[in-house]
This record gives C-alpha cells, structure tokens and sequence, in this order.
C-alpha cells in the first residue's frame, strides 16, 4: 500500500495499492505540471537523475510517454526496447537484471509479457519500479491518466467521477487497461458499469464480483447498441490478439464491434465522451474505432495521451520525492513552441 503522505521511494506496481487520498494527491501533482508539459515553462528538478525504460514487449506511447516526462522534468533517459537485446537471452534472470540495472538507475519502467513479472523485478530492484504493463494483468498508469481524463472530461460538463455511467466495450478478458482502471472506478461511489463484450471475451468474475461488492452496478451486455446506451463515458478496446493462443482465435473477434459515428448518433447522448487506451486498430478488418469519429468533439483519445504526460511527471515528482520542489528549479522558455 502507498504511504497516505509520500510516495518517496514507492514502486508502483498495481492500482491496489491506491487509496483515494493516494489518486487525489497524484491529481493535484499533475494539475501543476501541466504548464511544463505544454512547453510554457521548464524545470530541471530532476537534472542529473536517470530513468531505465526496460520494455520488453512492443509500446510506443508508454514508453515515449514516460522517456519524455521525465525528459521535462530535467532527466536522462537509457532505454532497452527488446528481450534480444538484453542479457535475458543469454539465461540471466529478473532478480540479477534488477540488481544490475537498479545501480545505474534512479527509477525504473518495465514492461513484460508476463504476469506477475514486474512485482517479481521490483522485489531485487534497489530503486523504485513502474509497472508500465506485465502481460494481462494490470497497467497503473494507464489506469491513472484515464481516470485522470475521466475527472477533467467530466468537470469540463459539471459531472464528477461519482455517480458516472461507464461502458466499458470490446476484448474485457485480456484488456490489462480495462480492468485496471475498473479497479480504480470501485473506489468511487455509484458508478454504473456497462460491460459490453463477445461472451468469451467478458470481465474476468473476479472484477465484477468486487465491483458488485463495493455496491456499484454492473450491466453486461454483448450487444454495442444496447450497452453504449445512457452511458457518459464509452470506453473503448481493441482485441488484444497478441494474448490469443491462436492468430486464428483472434480473428474471430476483430471488427465484432465497431463504433462509428452514425452508431453513436443514433444511441448515445450528445454529450458522450470517447476515450480508448490506443493503440486502436485502423486495418479495414478492425476499427474498433472508425476514422470518422475524429471530428467529433467528444472524441477523447488524444486528450488522454495529453494527460498521461501530466500523470506520468507527477508519478514521477512523487516517487523521487520533489514535487514540491519543481518551481525551484525553473528557467524561462528559451523559444517559442508551435505546438497545436
């Protein structure tokens, strides 16, 4: 469990280990950040400090997303992107890595195909470690910048987090980011879940059993039309055909439900939020989210990429202990962005 007051020194490894005095105080590290990662301001409060990207399994916004949150916050970054290229090929184990790479470190990001995998790193790590997605099983991060989306998406409409309706749609069985931030939602009140899945791709039952237990409700549905219904946040998933025992198997699954704008004109509220954890399959057999919702003003995707800047430099500022300390170590912006 993380200490009610800091995070200094904390692994971040799963999102049960979050309270919701733990969330609120990341909320209010990284609502601060944001002129930093809009390019208004910088710091180099964390100059001379090293992030180690350890990602043995395929990412491009976790890992740029973290490098360059750290990279804004003054640090350097060292990053291995493949198993081949490490020394795990030639037999060495987690515990050993970890060992290793923690005295070149001063915070760690690891992803692997592997549950469990990251906990099992971070257990020899002399520094502390992110968990930036062990197989199946959870992504904390990702949860956090969604949830983090969810509260501004939410706020900019005069809603909250409580008494949210939330369809949670597509591949429910191997989404890691799905049920992490389904995890976090059951720490809120009221929260209505909508769960709109091929049957063989639903929740997994320990999920909705803790959500029913903590007294939300939860709808499952495996029909798009009627679960997106009264829902204020859809909450989209591409199959995740890399966790399959079979291509073949995976296959059976893409493009089974596909939102597109006229779906959501005729069943959602005008107001409906779309969010995804990306990446979202474009080839013309998927689209789990069609190319002509990307005028809609509700589309949320990239807004969430945004944030996790703003989450990742405030997980980062908490862990090493200076979040507090950012303006102390700021400069003027030395040109102008063209950032849009």
């Amino acid at each position: 469990m993380i200490k009610t007051s800091s995070f200094e020194g904390d692994h971040i490894l799963s999102v049960g280990q979050f309270q919701r005095e733990n969330i609120d105080r990341i909320f209010a590290v990284a609502d601060t950040m944001e002129p930093y990662a809009q390019r208004r301001r910088i710091t180099r409060v964390l100059e001379g400090a090293i992030l180690s990207n350890m990602f043995f399994e395929p990412s491009t916004r976790t890992r740029i997303s973290f490098g360059s949150a750290f990279n804004l916050l003054g640090g350097e970054v060292r990053e291995t992107t493949e198993v081949k290229a490490s020394s795990l090929t030639k037999g060495e184990s987690l515990y050993d890595t970890a060992r290793v790479l923690s005295g070149y470190s001063d915070v760690i990001c690891m992803r692997h195909p592997q549950a469990g995998s990251v906990a099992e790193f971070a257990a020899a790590s002399r520094v502390p470690v992110i968990n930036g997605g062990d197989g199946p099983n959870e992504h904390p991060s990702q949860a956090l910048l969604d949830l983090y989306t969810i509260r501004r998406e939410m706020q900019a409409r005069g809603g909250s987090i409580d008494n949210l309706s939330i369809a949670f749609i597509g591949d429910l069985k191997y989404g890691r980011a799905a049920h992490s931030l389904s995890k976090l939602l059951g720490m809120f009140s009221n929260i209505t879940f909508k769960l709109v899945s091929p049957k063989a791709l639903a929740t997994p039952l320990e999920i909705v059993d803790a959500l029913r237990a903590a007294g939300h409700s939860v709808e499952e549905f495996d029909s798009l039309e009627a679960g997106i219904h009264n829902a204020d946040i859809l909450y989209v998933t591409r199959t995740q055909e890399e966790r399959f025992p079979s291509q073949e198997e995976a296959d059976r699954y893409r493009g089974l439900f596909r939102l597109n704008q006229e779906v959501y004109t005729q069943h959602c509220e005008p107001s409906t939020v779309i969010m995804h954890p990306l990446p979202r399959d474009s080839r013309a057999a998927a689209q789990e989210l069609d190319d002509d919702l990307n005028s809609n003003p509700n589309l949320a995707i990239f807004r969430q990429t945004d944030n996790g800047i703003l989450v990742r430099m405030a997980l980062f500022a908490l862990i090493l202990g200076v979040a507090d300390t950012v303006t102390a170590y700021e400069r003027p912006v030395p040109w102008k962005s063209t950032r849009r």
